[in-house]
């Protein structure tokens, strides 16, 4: 074989790596790969990921509620936290001991109530041939559960028993505890792994984050404890039955913005109604009024002092993790997509700087 000059002109072929165009599309393929690869990693990861961040949650409650006892209490931070996480638990201890056997039988009637209310909805609704067919609540309700155990994956199979949802709470709470010790710890370990010229930009990320998760944690917490309380003593005054679990369950399912509101609303107007019509309309009144002040005084309030998300947003970002991670993709949906909305908003602000050539400083 010859090594005359016409093989030198040649085109180079795919894998000549020397092209400069063929480099290009390789690194923009690897680019690719490589965030195909983080996804599904990400995915796999899920269930821890989900608890690293639940504990970073219950952190930013510790933190907040540190830093807002510091107002009042002038002594170290640490004996601050300490005052705090006790008061926590013993509110929840206090709570389960003596409330814990009245709430049992209430929610056994509630259970029974909720079965004769909704078998009696299916029926009527069977009378106009809208549902063909016998069709009772543990049937559907059977049906229901076997569909979405089977799309909510890996996480909820993994937490499904007592025991798994106790050992995730429990490592959610050794978390949240430790971060809570000694943040700035875990923020200049993690901010080691990056470039020196991206620290600055991190620091000023992570501490908007910290401060909009402690304004977000505590309106939520202060709309959980005006909707429990408020729900139970209006409908402890309208002599509705089981007040004191259904204002518990409205206090904890306004955890979760909108659809957690459904869902009471559901349970009190259907309690309502076992009583009497009477009854009925006065839990629709108070589900409105209930609702109206959370709507229109707190959340607003909230949502200035933190960060603006659009009900649709967060709706469907709730669908999206409820439907992908189970109940702690549901629950964590709301603090996510304020983290998300952060980091988007500061590297917009860096590059908006570094394009007037100013240097990116914090907030």
């Amino acid at each position: 074989m010859s090594d005359g000059p016409e093989y030198r002109d040649e085109e180079r072929g795919p894998s000549e790596f020397r092209d400069p165009l063929i480099r290009q599309e390789a690194k923009k393929a690897a680019v690719w790969l490589g965030l195909a690869i983080f996804l599904l990693g990400l995915f796999a990861l899920a269930q821890p990921l989900l608890l690293i961040l639940a504990g970073i949650v219950f952190a930013a409650i510790l933190d907040g509620g540190t830093r807002l006892l510091g107002r009042m209490l002038p002594i170290a931070r640490g004996w601050r936290l300490a005052i705090v996480a006790l008061a926590g638990f013993g509110f929840l201890i206090w709570t389960f001991y003596f409330a814990g056997v009245t709430l049992v039988a209430q929610a056994e009637g509630l259970r029974q109530l909720l079965t004769t209310e909704v078998d009696r909805i299916l029926a009527w609704a069977n009378r106009l041939g809208l549902v063909e067919g016998t069709v009772r609540l543990d049937q559907i309700g059977g049906q229901l559960s076997g569909q979405l155990m089977g799309s909510l994956g890996r996480l909820t199979s993994a937490v499904g028993t007592a025991v798994g949802a106790l050992t995730s709470i429990v490592m959610i709470l050794v978390i949240g505890i430790f971060i809570a010790i000694e943040p700035r710890l875990y923020e200049r370990g993690f901010a080691w792994m990056l470039p020196m010229r991206s620290r600055e930009h991190f620091y000023g990320t992570t501490s908007m984050m910290g401060h909009t998760l402690r304004r977000l944690m505590a309106g939520r917490l202060t709309g959980m404890a005006v909707e429990g309380i408020g729900t139970w003593l209006l409908l402890l005054a309208g002599g509705v039955p089981m007040a004191a679990l259904l204002g518990l369950i409205t206090g904890i399912l306004a955890f979760l913005p909108n659809i957690g509101a459904i869902v009471s609303g559901v349970l009190i107007v259907l309690a309502g109604f076992s009583a009497s019509p009477e009854h009925g309309m006065w839990a629709i009144a108070v589900y409105l009024i209930v609702q109206t002040v959370d709507g229109y005084l707190i959340v607003p309030y909230v949502a200035r002092r933190t960060v603006d998300l659009a009900p649709a947003l967060v709706l469907g970002a709730q669908l999206l993790f409820g439907a992908l991670f189970g109940i702690m993709g549901l629950m964590l949906a709301d603090p996510i997509v304020a983290m998300i909305k952060v980091a988007l908003e500061r590297k917009s602000k860096q590059d908006g700087e570094l394009a007037a050539g100013t240097p990116a400083g914090l907030l």
